[in-house]
C-alpha cells in the first residue's frame, strides 16, 4: 500500500489542483448554485477513489512483490497479476532468473574444474615429494633431516590447498559414519610422529573409558585433529615436552580436549583466530603460519555440527575443545 500511494501522490494532488481550479472557474463566471457544484465535486471524488481502488486490487500482488524483501530465487517466478505491466514484469523477472542460472550454472562448472585440476595437481605434487623424502633418507645428516623437514612443510602446505579447495564442495564430500576417537587419534600420532620428534613434543591420550564412538566424517575430522596437534606442538615446542589429548563423557556430550603448555594466545586474539588468514600476535613469530589452518578447522566443524572453542592464558598453554552430540 505504501508504495501504492508513493506511485500516485503526484496523479492525486494533480487531481486536486483540478477540482479546485475547476471550481474556482465555475464560481468566478457567477454560477452560484453552491450544492449543485459541491454535488459534482463529490462525484469527481467518488469516481477517483473508485478508479485508485480499482488499480490497487488488480495490481495488488504486484505491489506486495516489489515491497517484500526476496529471500527464495523461486519467488521470482511467482505470477502476481492478469494486468499487462503485471503480465510484463513477470516475464522481466523470469528473464531476469534464467539468466542468473546460466550464469550460476557457469560459475559452478569453473569451479568444480578448479577442484578438480588442484585435486590433480597436489597428488602429482606429492610424488616427486615422495621422491625427494627417499633420496634424503639416503644423505648423511644433519642434511638428510634438514631436508626432510622442509619436504613435510611443503607436503603439509600442498593439503591445507587441497582441503581449502575441497571446503567449496564439503557438504557433498561428507560421509557420516561412527568413529572411534582413540583409534583416530592414534592414526593422526603415526602420521605425525616424525614432526613430534622432531620438535621433541609427545601428545598423551587419557580417556575415562575405553573407546568413545561418535557420528562424524572420518577424513575431515583427521583434518581437524591434525591442525590442532600441529598448532599446539608449534606453539609448544622449547617450552614443553607435553601435549595433552582429553577425551570424556558429560551427559549426551563426547568432549575432546587438545591442551598445550606453550606460550597461550593474547585475550584480544581469542576472537580472531577462527577468522581466514588471520595469524595473530604468535602467529607471527612462526614462519609457518598462514592463518588457515584453524580457519578451515572451525569452518569444517561448524558443517559438521561439532563446537569447536578455544581458551588460553598467555606463558601457561591452550585448550582447544570439540563437542560431538551423540
Amino acid at each position: 500500500m505504501k508504495l501504492f500511494l508513493k506511485e500516485h501522490t503526484g496523479f492525486i494532488l494533480l487531481q486536486c489542483i483540478q477540482l479546485i481550479l475547476f471550481s474556482l472557474i465555475i464560481y468566478l463566471s457567477g454560477f452560484d448554485q453552491l450544492a449543485t457544484l459541491l454535488y459534482g465535486l463529490l462525484i469527481n471524488v467518488f469516481l477517483l477513489v473508485c478508479y485508485l481502488t480499482y488499480y490497487y486490487y488488480t495490481r495488488r500482488h504486484l505491489y506486495k512483490k516489489l515491497s517484500e524483501r526476496t529471500t527464495d530465487l523461486q519467488q521470482l517466478l511467482e505470477k502476481t497479476d492478469p494486468t499487462p505491466f503485471s503480465e510484463a514484469f513477470d516475464d522481466l523477472m523470469k528473464n531476469h532468473y534464467q539468466l542468473l542460472m546460466a550464469q550460476l550454472k557457469s560459475i559452478e562448472a569453473d569451479q568444480a574444474n578448479h577442484l578438480k585440476f588442484i585435486d590433480r595437481w597436489v597428488h602429482q605434487m606429492k610424488t616427486p615429494l615422495s621422491v625427494i623424502d627417499l633420496i634424503a633418507k639416503e644423505l648423511d645428516e644433519p642434511e638428510s633431516s634438514n631436508i626432510r623437514e622442509e619436504n613435510e612443510r611443503l607436503k603439509n602446505g600442498l593439503n591445507t590447498v587441497l582441503y581449502m579447495a575441497r571446503m567449496r564442495t564439503v557438504q557433498e564430500d561428507f560421509q557420516i559414519k561412527p568413529v572411534q576417537l582413540e583409534k583416530l587419534i592414534q592414526t593422526v600420532n603415526q602420521e605425525n610422529k616424525r614432526f613430534f620428534i622432531r620438535n621433541n613434543v609427545y601428545p598423551h591420550l587419557t580417556s575415562n573409558q575405553d573407546t568413545h564412538t561418535v557420528e562424524t566424517d572420518e577424513k575431515w575430522l583427521f583434518f581437524i585433529l591434525e591442525q590442532l596437534l600441529h598448532n599446539a606442538v608449534k606453539y609448544t615446542a622449547k617450552r614443553s615436552t607435553r601435549v595433552d589429548i582429553a577425551i570424556y563423557q558429560v551427559a549426551e556430550k563426547t568432549i575432546l580436549e587438545v591442551t598445550d603448555y606453550g606460550i597461550g594466545i593474547p585475550e584480544h586474539d581469542i576472537k580472531r583466530i577462527f577468522q581466514a588468514f588471520y595469524t595473530g600476535d604468535r602467529g607471527r613469530e612462526f614462519r609457518e603460519s598462514t592463518g588457515m589452518g584453524l580457519y578451515l578447522a572451525k569452518e569444517v566443524a561448524d558443517y559438521l555440527g561439532h563446537e569447536l572453542k578455544v581458551t588460553s592464558i598467555i606463558d601457561e598453554g591452550t585448550t582447544f575443545t570439540i563437542t560431538f552430540t551423540t
